[in-house]
């Protein structure tokens, strides 16, 4: 048996895989998100070792007997979490999150070092770790004097697991610290930011052995025998290897807190100034780019929150076939957003409202915003040299049939369906603690599932779209010196 724990914003998941992949069973542990000020966002890192007890009890009280011949885990994490702990692995204070800008002014200060775009390949975002560290030493002095190791979410719980101060490739390269072509940490762009590599965790690659699970542990969750901790990966990368997007040109939507556009590149592609994310994959020699919104879900929970009904019946009241655009453009920078304009501030907003928008309309706006958002994440690819012929859909949001149909429509390519299972973050981890404890081919393993359907876009409503979008796009300028 083979464990994946993902670690997520709002929860983290338990996986339980076999020697076939088939899953066994799964459990959560739920997280809440702390935002003490406009633009913040934290997390306790003992939250996520208690919620990871929670999940794995869960796990544990349907599956005890299976759970007992675990040996290989794989770890998959939120990215870009600044989790600093001083000399006896103290935490210092609470983990700052990828979706936490107050870092914008740093985040500026070090992208215009031209440095830091030509070595990691990408812009330095407000989210990514690097700005985060600017900050606490400029703001929390006392606080950045006692860091000892910088770890992110994912590898905060591998100290817990084995003890070890070890990191992956994947996930590193959102830290604006590695240098992504050659796979290793950059002294030159930690000495910028006041720190060095004896801080940074060791790197491996993400189907590597990178520690084992500590024996009180094993014993405490009933297994026997050494168990091998993998490398893992990122969330993203993570869900590539889930969804088996680990080829080159292979490709994935993913509507979840926030939404991603991922393609898996055979050699490193970065192209900086389009706001898309060139990072390592997490397997070797593989890389991927990517395009990311901080609002996906989060917009519809967000209009969910504000209506007093549940996602589900506000897509619901749309029906199963998509709706020309109505003239009302939602903007769904709610937190600011990353690709392609890297501004923390700007905030979102609806245009062309009249007294007859009813919820419905408001609706169907938020789902064309979030769809819009996501094509200009595949123009920026196209501008980087990714080409995409079609998408796999995953993410809680791709249960939403009208919401994958006006994304196939926004996109102008099909966007396919996964057959019936999970093929998320957890499970990619399950798979890379099975390569971890057994040594099989990656390319093996990382296989994509059966496809169940395909939501083409409607040729119909093509013209109708892409006048919409073409709106959508003049109006971040508009409104642009409106946010500040």
């Amino acid at each position: 048996m083979y464990l994946g724990l993902d670690l997520g914003t709002s929860g983290v998941k338990a996986m339980l895989i076999d020697d076939d992949q088939k899953i066994v069973g799964s459990a959560n542990g739920a997280l809440d998100v702390s935002r003490p000020h406009s633009g913040w966002s934290e997390q306790e890192p003992a939250h996520w070792v208690r919620a990871t007890e929670e999940a794995v009890a869960g796990l544990k009280a349907k599956h005890s007997k299976e759970f007992a011949a675990v040996k290989g885990i794989g770890l998959s994490g939120q990215m870009h979490g600044a989790t600093l702990i001083d000399a006896s692995d103290k935490v210092l204070r609470p983990c700052i999150l990828w979706n936490d800008t107050r870092s914008h002014v740093e985040a500026a200060a070090l992208d215009a070092d031209p440095r830091f775009r030509a070595l990691t390949g990408n812009i330095v975002f407000p989210g990514f770790t690097a700005p985060k560290l600017a900050w606490v030493r400029k703001h929390e002095p006392e606080i950045f004097a006692k860091v000892a190791k910088v770890l992110l979410p994912k590898d905060y719980l591998r100290l817990w697991l084995t003890g070890e101060y070890i990191s992956e490739m994947s996930d590193s390269a959102g830290t604006s610290w590695l240098d992504t072509g050659k796979r290793g940490w950059s002294s030159e762009l930690l000495a910028a930011t006041g720190l060095s590599r004896e801080q940074m965790p060791a790197l491996v690659e993400g189907t590597d052995q990178a520690g084992r699970l500590r024996s009180d542990l094993a014993a405490q969750w009933g297994i026997s025998g050494s168990v091998v901790v993998a490398g893992g990966a990122g969330d993203n990368a993570a869900s590539a290897c889930g969804m088996g997007t680990v080829s080159d040109g292979a490709a994935f939507v993913s509507l979840g807190t926030s939404g991603v556009l991922f393609a898996a590149n055979g050699s490193y592609l970065p192209k900086p100034e389009s706001a898309v994310h060139a990072f390592c994959h997490a397997l070797p020699n593989t890389w991927h780019q990517m395009g990311v919104i901080l609002s996906a879900t989060d917009a519809l929970n967000w209009h969910s929150g504000v209506t007093g009904k549940s996602a589900a019946d506000l897509t619901g009241e749309l029906g199963e076939t998509l709706k020309a655009p109505t003239g009302i453009t939602f903007l769904p920078y709610l937190s600011g957003e990353r690709t392609p304009h890297n501004d923390a501030v700007i905030r979102g907003a609806f245009i062309g409202l009249g007294h007859e928008s009813s919820r419905a309309v408001l609706t169907q706006a938020v789902l064309e915003g979030v769809a819009f958002a996501i094509r200009d994440n595949l123009e920026a690819l196209r501008s980087a040299g990714t080409g995409i012929a079609r998408v796999t859909a995953i993410g809680g949001g791709s249960r939403s049939h009208y919401w994958l149909a006006s994304i196939a429509t926004a996109l102008g390519v099909p966007v396919d369906l996964p057959a019936d299972g999970d093929f998320g973050a957890a499970f990619g981890a399950a798979r890379l603690g099975l390569i971890a404890a057994t040594g099989a081919a990656p390319i093996a393993v990382c296989t994509p599932p059966m496809t169940a359907g395909t939501i083409e876009p409607v040729a119909a409503l093509k013209d109708a779209y892409e006048d919409a979008y073409k709106r959508y796009r003049a109006l971040y300028p508009a409104i642009k010196s409106l946010a500040r």
